[in-house]
């Protein structure tokens, strides 16, 4: 099957787009939908053709796109994709991390991760929300963080935009209340994904550490987002975890998150 856009007179299945979906939370994510009766357009910054066959071994209907989504152009072009068929379902998956100390990173990385985690991800949210409320339905997931929680000391960029999203979600959920469009925002701890390697985390203790299962994980949030809940923490710990820095003094978490994610760490 090619690419090229699905006419609504093809297709009665529901659409999903989900963006980061060549890998670990936002693929497992895609299963789910597809598994659900879902046809899918899918985007990463990575390729997507083996996600696409086992998304389309499920049954559904699969379009691509291979996009750097920090960029305009490339939401823009997402969003052309989807551009007149109405979107049942959006999960906004996309993000980065960035460790290391804030002064020792390149600049240029710590715009990816604002672009990507923040400007890029607003976009998207305007453009197909905006269609869902029009319609007056749809569903939006989130993937936050609990990482939004408390302020990262050796991953401040990536914690800050993370805040942003945690915050965001919770403000669009009430403007779009009474509309008939949900807003649900999945806040997972650290999951077993490439993300801590993309990151530039290996040698850190929050690496080391045990981690959830990036399927585990999409359940959770998917389930959510269909009982049209506001957020969900994944597992149990990382619930304590969410707990208490509710009632810890930043500086308390700052160094907290220092002793987890400082470069050498782990040793």
């Amino acid at each position: 099957m090619s690419d090229s856009a699905l006419s609504s007179a093809e297709t009665a299945r529901p659409l999903a787009l989900v963006t980061g979906a060549s890998s670990g939370i936002g693929y497992e994510l895609a299963k789910l939908f597809a598994s659900d009766g879902f046809d899918l357009v899918v985007a990463a910054d990575t390729p997507l053709a083996e996600a696409k066959q086992t998304f389309e071994a499920l049954g559904a209907r699969v379009e691509t796109l291979q996009a750097d989504l920090s960029t305009e152009d490339g939401v823009q072009s997402l969003y052309a994709i989807v551009a007149g068929r109405p979107v049942d379902a959006l999960a906004a998956n996309a993000g980065h991390g960035l460790g290391q100390g804030f002064l020792d990173q390149d600049f240029d990385d710590i715009l990816h991760v604002i672009n990507t985690n923040i400007t890029e991800t607003t976009r998207l949210l305007h453009l197909v929300g905006r269609d869902m409320r029009a319609r007056g339905r749809g569903q939006i997931l989130l993937t936050g963080s609990i990482a939004g929680l408390m302020p990262g000391a050796f991953a401040a960029v990536y914690n800050a935009s993370k805040a942003y999203v945690d915050s965001f979600s919770f403000a669009l959920r009430n403007e779009l209340k009474d509309s008939g469009v949900s807003v649900t925002v999945l806040m997972p701890g650290p999951t077993d994904t490439e993300f801590f390697h993309r990151a530039g985390l290996d040698d850190t203790v929050v690496d080391q550490a045990k981690k959830m299962d990036a399927g585990d994980v999409a359940k959770i949030g998917y389930h959510a987002m269909q009982r049209g809940e506001g957020d969900v923490v994944a597992g149990v710990m990382n619930k304590v975890q969410a707990a208490m820095a509710a009632v810890t003094p930043q500086t308390v978490l700052a160094e907290m998150h220092r002793k987890q994610a400082e470069p050498g760490s782990a040793n």
